[in-house]
């Protein structure tokens, strides 16, 4: 398998809408709660609102054969907002792609680190990458709290 990467554009909000979802409902059941779940899959009920989100980042899509199966967000310099790949892939890759590739173009942008709020599924991706946990949170979605974990990772030169 050889997925690609490409800029976001505007047509894909709906798909990236639909990986998003798909990603929390199947990957993160063990971590999260039903009610939890669905308040974090709110985020994309309005898809202006999440392509608007999508195209104020730089954000990456992957591709298969062209199809898009997964897409990451980074946020200013030095924030990785989104990165969330269609659960038939995962552990395929896919997230590896994006992840290097939004390390390479926050690097060349300037950052010394990168920072996420891993959701405790993810966190032990960003953990094998390198990134290292720094506190612990809460974010409340549509009157849900979700646990997160802020880590960090220092970028090469």
């Amino acid at each position: 398998m050889t997925a690609s990467l490409r800029p976001y554009l505007a047509a894909d909000a709906p798909v990236l809408a639909a990986i998003f979802c798909a990603s929390i409902e199947e990957l993160t059941a063990d971590d999260y709660s039903v009610e939890q779940r669905a308040a974090w899959m709110s985020i994309a009920d309005d898809e202006a609102d999440f392509g608007k989100r999508l195209a104020s980042r730089l954000t990456l899509v992957a591709t298969l054969d062209g199809v898009p199966v997964g897409f990451a967000a980074l946020e200013g310099t030095e924030l990785i907002d989104l990165l969330y790949v269609f659960p038939s892939v995962a552990g395929q890759g896919v997230g590896t792609l994006l992840c290097n590739a939004l390390e390479k173009l926050a690097g060349a942008r300037g950052a010394k680190k990168l920072t996420v709020d891993s959701s405790d599924t993810a966190e032990p991706f960003f953990k094998k990458r390198g990134y290292v946990a720094q506190s612990r949170n809460t974010r409340i979605i549509a009157d849900e709290w979700l646990g997160l974990t802020t880590l960090t990772k220092d970028l090469a030169p």
